[in-house]
């Protein structure tokens, strides 16, 4: 029986990204409550719950500005030393009590914005790679909290620190806001010209350029917006911990956490390609894994290898999922070249 020329093979239709992203994560935590369940603890409960998602607020605004920066096709390694700073700089505005709130605040986010707009024009303006002018730009920032700072400094008033203890519902107020933020991300990727061009820009530059697109306000405004979220983070921090704190960030590796919970929300590190939701998703894993294994006592390397595995298979199985999108080299009724 011969195959008739010219038909067309019929198309399965396939899960997106941000939908396997999902169906591991409730995978996940059907699995995590099982192992707590038989280690003789409950796992859903409303403290516990509301645990996971206090987890997921803080690596949460790292990761969202994270994607927008990746999407424009750079990356930001200073982001833990911006959550340090703003936790910093807001304790020292703050400490002369509820009337620095406001101001303590918006003196955090204009530094953070600053900061990350200095990473954008070094990226566009002098041709450095993201990676290699956040890097530079943390060090900086390092050095400087390290030979400045030494210990807690400043303090965050009761008023402020409410924030960080006030649960809507069960859930965590700082969890509401960073899903308000995540939301607004995504209006901007999907419904804004700046959005459309961060795509075209991480898609190509050249081809951007070519289709009249500024293919440097775009990069820097996405470093920019990735700070000022990174700043959030730090002011969060600080409303739970009430004081500032120079290595805050380092210590939670948000760097390399929030690009991991990026890649497993399936944006490429490439960039063109990624959506806000499923880093969420990303998110909402990572902070899973975290809860379940501090609940059953995990050797920390552990925790870092379980970390590590996941990541290398989610990447594995987008690079897989690419490779099977691919069109057939041949077709059917064509004979094949030599």
């Amino acid at each position: 029986m011969s195959a008739v020329v010219g038909a067309r093979p019929v198309r399965r239709r396939r899960l997106s990204t941000t939908a396997i992203v999902f169906i591991v994560l409730a995978a996940v935590l059907v699995l995590s409550a099982v192992l707590v369940t038989a280690a003789g603890k409950p796992f859903f409960t409303a403290g516990n719950l509301a645990a996971v998602l206090t987890l997921m607020s803080i690596l949460g605004f790292v990761a969202i500005g994270q994607t927008l920066v990746i999407i424009a096709g750079s990356l930001d390694l200073s982001v833990p030393y911006v959550v340090s700073t703003a936790s910093i700089i807001g304790a020292g505005v703050m400490a002369q009590g509820p009337a620095g709130i406001v101001p303590g605040v918006l003196a955090a986010l204009a530094v953070s914005a600053a900061i990350g707009t200095v990473n954008g024009l070094i990226v566009t303006g002098l041709r450095v790679h993201g990676f290699i002018a956040t890097l530079g730009v943390g060090l900086i920032i390092s050095g400087w909290l390290g030979t400045s700072f030494q210990g807690s400094f400043g303090s965050a008033p009761p008023e402020f620190r409410v924030i960080g203890a006030t649960l809507v519902a069960g859930i965590p107020l700082s969890t509401i806001i960073m899903l308000a933020c995540a939301a607004l991300a995504a209006l901007l990727l999907h419904r804004t010209r700046l959005g459309h061009h961060l795509y075209a820009v991480g898609g190509s530059a050249s081809v951007a350029r070519l289709s009249g697109v500024r293919t440097k306000v775009p990069v820097v405004v996405a470093h920019a917006l990735c700070s000022m979220l990174a700043g959030l983070a730090g002011l969060l921090l600080l409303a739970r911990t009430s004081v500032g704190s120079p290595t805050i960030g380092s210590q939670g590796g948000y760097d390399l956490m929030s690009i991991a919970a990026v890649v497993l929300g399936g944006t490429l590190l490439a960039g063109g390609v990624g959506s806000v939701l499923g880093t969420i998703g990303g998110v909402a894993i990572f902070a899973v894994l975290d809860n379940v294994m501090s609940v059953l006592e995990v050797n920390p390397f552990l925790k870092d290898f379980i970390r590590g595995s996941v990541i290398v298979l989610a990447v594995a199985l987008y690079a897989w999922r690419s490779v099977q999108r691919r069109p057939p080299r041949f077709r059917l009724g064509k004979e094949a070249a030599p």
